[in-house]
């Protein structure tokens, strides 16, 4: 997989293949539906697998009140793409000039221009150029006009709706990570900075790493379990994601406990995935119960993940 950020630096050999051009946040099962009819129409034309997307997304420079968190950073974006068997994500440097070119002026300049592609997959509802000009009708006509293929797949129904990355959002942000998961290509994962907190998790037992600039959506308010990449090992996790009530503390917060490890982390970057929920965040009466409740989730997210790896 080859990461592209500026066309300044794109390789010759990227060109002439099938592309894709859209978001993908999150990478969901829909996605992975266009990806894998972009991989055929590649080995189709004899040329690779081109996902175009933006960073940042367009609406965050022309509605930035409007505009969701992400789901996924590029790097992150990139790795799930890869997986799939995407040859090069192109993460353009999203500018007011980009912005105002016309769907038939991205269409010349990138799609037909930079990459010379010879085949496009596309999902129902893609829209390009200026204000959402150009529609599907209006980018196969632009296609037949000189010779590229075009491909439309139809959205990916799962439980009776469309799998998208705002139903995805939606899930994420009710604390759904399970549901979301079963969307998803892999696990909901979150990362940020190791920092010091209030210690407290420490003093009774059960040490935990405090999460910081985290720069995705952050799921609701909970217990869940997960698991993170320490010391090049996996380790399973108990996260707790909000406030302690139990201290009178309201500040949102996100800790991480990993099972089984010893040691401290702060000043580190640590990446997070989140597998279930376990249950919601409530005040207890002190911490001896607290602790008691802890010690139990602690012994289910460990038995459910000797489940999940016998399974």
């Amino acid at each position: 997989m080859k990461l592209i950020r500026h066309f300044e630096d794109f390789p010759a050999d990227l060109r002439g293949g099938a592309l894709t051009v859209g978001n993908f946040d999150g990478v969901h099962r829909g996605h992975a539906q266009i990806i894998a009819r972009l991989i055929a129409a590649a080995r189709r034309v004899g040329g690779p697998a081109v996902v175009f997307t933006f960073d940042p997304h367009p609406v965050r420079l022309l509605r930035p009140d409007a505009c969701p968190p992400p789901l996924t950073w590029t790097d992150r974006k990139a790795d799930l793409l890869a997986k799939l068997g995407v040859d090069a994500l192109i993460s353009y440097p999203t500018n007011e000039q980009m912005l105002k070119l016309s769907a038939g002026e991205f269409f010349d300049t990138f799609i037909n221009g930079n990459l010379a592609t010879k085949a496009m997959v596309e999902g129902p509802n893609f829209f390009f150029g200026h204000n959402r000009e150009g529609d599907t009708a209006r980018l196969r006509e632009f296609c037949n006009a000189v010779g590229i293929s075009l491909e439309i797949v139809d959205a990916l129904h799962v439980d009776d709706a469309i799998v998208s990355s705002s139903r995805v959002r939606k899930l994420i942000a009710a604390g759904d990570v399970d549901t979301a998961a079963n969307l998803l290509t892999e696990p909901y994962r979150i990362r940020g900075m190791v920092t010091h907190g209030a210690g407290r998790g420490g003093q009774i037992g059960f040490p935990t790493a405090n999460i910081d600039a985290i720069d995705t959506l952050t799921p609701a308010a909970g217990v869940y379990g997960g698991a993170t990449l320490a010391r090049d090992q996996i380790w399973p996790a108990a996260i707790n994601i909000g406030p302690n009530p139990t201290f009178g503390e309201q500040r949102q917060k996100v800790e991480v406990h990993l099972l089984g490890f010893e040691g401290n982390l702060y000043g580190q970057p640590l990446e997070v995935d989140f597998h279930w929920r376990v249950r919601d965040v409530v005040a207890f009466e002190g911490p001896e119960q607290l602790t008691q409740q802890i010690q139990a989730d602690i012994h289910a997210i460990s038995a459910r993940t000797i489940d999940d790896q016998k399974n």
